[in-house]
């Protein structure tokens, strides 16, 4: 069976296209078979005129036009197509949703901060992890951040906070937001065990595959720290030149850094792991459990 995913965040739209094949003893096996990502930058309107112009509903429209065609090629019998901050400020996003499902027959679900926060943990992140360690899991989006924090394998306390990317560039983020999330961190992810994190968003998979670092191997405190003084300490041209960053990866990934850096710190966090999963990945989760128990009633 073939399933889709469809995440329409603030800084860009992916799509996930896996395939799910069912073990002898009935356990799901997912395989990637393609992960398409538009830059749309949604946010750049929303967060600072409050809803989504005219010339990025259209970008918006002819993307899922083109979501909708590699469905069909791929043979997709399932999609669960959802929208995050950018959307879920944006005074039209009723008016887009209605545009999209007529002009493309795709449905788009506006999801809270909460759901998306859960929604990543759907990656079954903690059965693979020991019961040594509380796990901190950071996902970073342009309008937002997720806080997952996982101890003696069950999930403890989830957050999302109006931190994002996007919104830092727009110096939309004041001492108050940042105090909140600290004070959050501080009160939710006490252990007996060492803590570890584990990171989300395209912007922590730039600076992993920059590192050099072999999959599997954590990036430290102090490396990230060192990439956000070195990033920081040249224009943005320079930065899309000497990393080969794309510009829409370029501009974010210094706000990224802050947010990474500053969350670790307060939860007292030295290394983070980084394992290329993201919403995409946890909406497909949802999307066969909820195919399993429909065709179990």
């Amino acid at each position: 069976m073939k399933l889709a995913a469809i995440d329409i965040g603030s800084n860009a739209a992916r799509l996930l296209i896996t395939e799910v094949i069912e073990n002898n003893d009935g356990k799901p096996q997912f395989t990637k078979l393609n992960l398409v990502r538009v830059p749309l930058r949604l946010g750049f309107d929303v967060f600072e005129k409050g809803e989504i112009s005219k010339p990025r509903i259209g970008m918006i429209i002819q993307t899922m036009k083109a979501y909708s065609h590699l469905l069909n090629v791929y043979g997709v019998t399932h999609l669960k197509a959802c929208a995050t901050s950018a959307m879920r400020d944006a005074r039209n996003s009723p008016d887009v949703i209605r545009k999209v499902k007529l002009e493309t027959g795709i449905s788009i679900s506006i999801i809270s901060g909460d759901d998306e926060a859960a929604y990543v943990y759907e990656n079954h992140i903690a059965e693979n992890l020991d019961k040594e360690h509380s796990y901190l899991y950071i996902d970073v989006g342009g309008g937002s951040t997720e806080l997952t924090f996982i101890a003696d394998g069950k999930l403890r306390y989830k957050e999302s906070f109006n931190i994002g990317t996007i919104r830092l560039l727009k110096n939309m983020v004041d001492e108050q937001h940042w105090d909140e999330m600290r004070d959050h961190i501080k009160s939710n992810t006490k252990s007996k065990w060492p803590v570890i994190a584990i990171g989300s968003g395209g912007n922590i998979n730039k600076i992993f595959s920059i590192s050099k670092k072999k999959d599997g191997k954590p990036l430290s405190h102090e490396l990230l720290r060192d990439y956000y003084k070195e990033f920081s300490s040249v224009s943005l041209e320079e930065r899309i030149r000497i990393y080969k960053m794309r510009e829409d990866r370029a501009d974010v990934i210094v706000p990224a850094l802050q947010i990474y850096i500053n969350v670790m710190r307060w939860a007292g966090i030295e290394e983070i792991y980084v394992p290329k999963i993201g919403l995409a990945d946890g909406l497909i989760q949802i999307l066969y459990e909820e195919i399993k128990k429909k065709s179990s009633l």
